[in-house]
């Protein structure tokens, strides 16, 4: 088949929809699909970072189209990079043929529309995949009026994509719901999660010691918020905590990623002097392992508004890495959904912003209970959350999307010996992260690893 994949971002970009992205595409073009990508040239996080306007990388056919790259500074700038984007997009879409399947993303918000209005021209077959949901998470960010002129126009457009759409993917059964008041039918909705990438994801223990002493952590109790620090998943109540442990000779607070919040947790630790808190970049994929793994317990953050609108996926990684999780957010959510089914007895608390004095407690607790960090595992409940799991039920998805009376997929398939037809549920593709370790310069790519 010819899919055609639309994001904002992907490989060699450091957004999560970017990696999980660029692992669908590489798991096509090993069931030997034609894959082709229509992407930004800009770096989502950094919009300095360019790349080529086309590329052949592992089989896959990379368009990539120009914004304004005015980044995240302002609503404004960042409204115009969006804008600037869609319409690059729609120019560039006219000019390609029919696909078979198209994939459209939420990067940036309503690029599913451009899809839907593709797929309505040509032809083919439309799969929205919801990384997010979009105008909601701007109204419940407060950055729409909910019942605006303007507002009500996204909801239109995002309703025609849902509607004109052959299958819709959602990351939980809150979103599942949320796009089912929307008037859509419930067997439309497939959920499949963001997989956490344990083929190079887990516990590390040199690694843990090599990062800890590169960092100055040696001998602390390092409690670590990894990956993209944005307004949907507010850090203050864990920033309040920071600043009222800084006596605590062990507690090390330390943040690592980007996002339009980081400058703001960097700020924050300047202007009050924290000698407590320690921000550092996105991770080299070779040191995601190392840098997660060091941490002795790790946080996570959702906004209490924003249930079934967006996914925080960072808990995928952390349950591989088998340490001990704090969740700040609202009572119900995907979180509290995973830490409950993976019976994380001892190893989870979940406490709601605000509530400083609950996060004071337990990281305390823990700092002081002496408990050696080699003594947490993952737990087997966590692999139905793993690539080797998720990314074929993806693909098969796909799959099942083909013309009627296409005999494309009697020939798919590869050297391997792989199952020829619709993919088995046991089969693993291809890894992509062998592929991306094979181009040169691979230990230069930088992954967000954890949204």
């Amino acid at each position: 088949m010819k899919v055609l994949l639309l994001n904002q971002c992907f490989y060699p970009d450091v957004a999560s929809t970017a990696q999980h992205l660029t692992d669908l595409a590489v798991g096509l073009t090993g069931r030997g699909h034609s894959v082709s990508v229509v992407a930004s040239q800009r770096g989502y996080d950094d919009p300095t970072a360019r790349f080529p306007k086309r590329q052949s990388w592992n089989g896959i056919n990379i368009l990539r189209i120009p914004s304004l790259g005015l980044g995240k500074t302002a609503k404004w700038r960042r409204a115009a990079d969006f804008g600037s984007y869609a319409l690059s997009c729609a120019t560039r879409l006219a000019t390609l043929p029919r696909f078979d399947v198209v994939v459209a993303l939420t990067s940036p918000p309503l690029i599913s529309f451009l899809g839907a209005l593709f797929v309505r021209l040509k032809g083919g077959r439309l799969i929205f995949w919801g990384m997010d949901l979009n105008p909601d998470e701007a109204i419940a960010a407060g950055w729409l009026r909910e019942n605006s002129s303007f507002t009500r126009t996204l909801e239109r457009m995002l309703k025609y994509s849902l509607r004109h759409t052959d299958r819709i993917v959602v990351l939980d059964r809150f979103m599942k719901d949320r796009v089912a008041q929307k008037g859509i039918a419930a067997g439309k909705i497939e959920i499949i999660r963001p997989w956490s990438h344990d083929d190079v994801v887990r516990f590390d223990v040199a690694g843990r010691q090599s990062f800890r002493e590169r960092h100055g952590l040696t001998e602390k109790f390092v409690v670590m918020y990894s990956g993209n620090h944005s307004p949907c998943h507010p850090l203050d109540t864990l920033l309040q905590a920071a600043e009222r442990l800084q006596a605590h000779p062990r507690i090390m607070f330390c943040f690592v990623g980007g996002g339009s919040e980081f400058k703001k947790v960097q700020a924050f630790a300047r202007e009050q002097r924290l000698n407590n808190v320690k921000c550092l970049p996105y991770q080299p994929l070779n040191q995601l392992a190392a840098s997660l793994s060091s941490a002795d317990l790790h946080v996570v953050v959702m906004g209490d508004a924003f249930t079934g609108i967006v996914h925080p996926c960072k808990i995928y990684n952390v349950l591989m890495i088998g340490l001990p999780v704090l969740a700040i957010g609202p009572e119900e959510s995907h979180i509290a959904d995973v830490l409950r089914d993976t019976s994380r007895t001892g190893q989870a608390r979940s406490v709601r912003h605000g509530d400083v004095d609950g996060v004071m407690n337990y990281l305390i607790q823990e700092a002081d209970s002496g408990r050696p960090v080699g003594r947490w595992r993952a737990e087997p409940g966590v692999d139905r959350f793993s690539k080797s799991t998720l990314l074929p039920r993806m693909i098969e998805l796909i799959e099942t999307m083909r013309p009627r009376g296409d005999s494309a997929m009697s020939r798919a398939g590869d050297s391997a010996g792989r199952p020829r037809g619709p993919i088995a549920q046991r089969e693993v593709p291809p890894d992509p992260t062998a592929a991306l370790n094979r181009r040169d310069g691979s230990s230069q790519i930088v992954w967000e690893g954890t949204e």
